[in-house]
Order: structure tokens, then C-alpha cells, then sequence
């Protein structure tokens, strides 16, 4: 299996503010959504519940066509349709479940998230913005360019509907 991290970044790491994105950008969603379907997906707590809400209003909600993993310190946490791990080792030993076993995982925030696996991912997906948020609360971790080697760029000027210019990179393991 591959683990691999899935962000969009800022030029200075910063990924949001107050459990949100800080950009509206309809092409790297749909880059998310294309590049995710059919795989697992893990994700911290705020994260999951910054998704929006279930049909009761509870905040959260399963991505649709992916399987949901949250990984959170909360051992009270339940949501339908999530299957809930409470430590990396527990998400590692999840992962390698031969019956549910997936050709790729993907990482998908949030900050804290990210600094736990990315020292264990084989690959990351980063969309670069061309944008800086000097009032960014969360960040990804530094690429190290001793450690990872971008294989693949594709870059997008902004448009009316995504107002930044964009890079999607693909980094693997050296």
C-alpha cells in the first residue's frame, strides 16, 4: 500500500484559519475529488467535522465513494459511516487489514495530521497557490528537498472562477 498526502499549500505552508480553507478553488477540489474516489482517506477530528454536517446537524460528514478513516485522541468519537483510530500505530495496523486493504491511502489534513505522517509517506500530492495568508493559524510541514523529489508539476493560471494560480506537484521519496 502507499500512503500518500493529499494538500493544497500556500506560498509560506499555510493550509487554514479556524478549521477552514483559506481559498475557494473549484480546480483543486476537483483535483481532490479525482485524484481520492475509490481510496481511503484518513483525517484528524476538526478536520472531518469541517466537512460540513450529517442530516441531524451533527458536524461532519463522510466523503462520498472513499472510505473515512478519522484518527483523533477522543475515545467517545463515533460517526456513522467512519471507522475511527486513535493512535498512528492503530491507523498503520488498520491500513494493512488484508480484507479491506487499499493500492493507496491518502492523508488529508489537518496540520497536526500531517506532521505525524509525513516522515511515513511515500508520496505527496501538494497543490501550490500562489498566495500568501500572513493570518493562517495552520500549516504543513516543510517539504524537505533532501528527502522528497517532485516527479511531476501541471500549473493553471487563476481564472474567474479559481482566483489563484496553481501547481499541481507530485513529490515521491527519494
Amino acid at each position: 500500500m502507499i500512503l500518500s498526502i493529499i494538500s493544497a499549500i500556500g506560498k509560506n505552508n499555510e493550509i487554514g484559519k479556524k478549521n477552514a480553507l483559506l481559498w475557494d478553488l473549484p480546480r483543486d477540489m476537483k483535483h481532490f475529488r479525482e485524484t481520492t474516489e475509490g481510496h481511503t482517506v484518513v483525517m484528524g477530528q476538526k478536520t472531518f467535522e469541517s466537512l460540513g454536517q450529517d442530516q441531524t446537524g451533527k458536524p461532519g460528514r463522510p466523503l462520498p465513494n472513499r472510505r473515512n478513516i478519522v484518527i483523533t485522541l477522543d475515545k467517545n468519537f463515533a460517526f456513522l459511516g467512519v471507522e475511527v483510530v486513535h493512535s498512528p500505530e492503530e491507523l498503520i495496523e488498520l491500513l494493512n487489514d488484508t480484507e479491506k486493504k487499499d493500492s493507496e491511502c491518502f492523508i488529508i489534513g489537518g496540520g497536526q495530521i500531517y506532521k505525524l505522517f509525513i516522515d511515513k509517506a511515500d508520496r505527496l500530492y501538494i497543490t501550490h497557490v500562489d498566495v500568501e495568508f500572513s493570518d493562517a493559524d495552520a500549516y504543513f510541514p516543510l517539504i524537505d528537498m533532501n528527502v522528497w523529489n517532485k516527479t511531476k508539476s501541471e500549473e493553471f493560471s487563476a481564472d474567474e472562477k479559481n482566483k489563484y494560480n496553481l501547481e499541481f506537484a507530485i513529490y515521491h521519496k527519494k
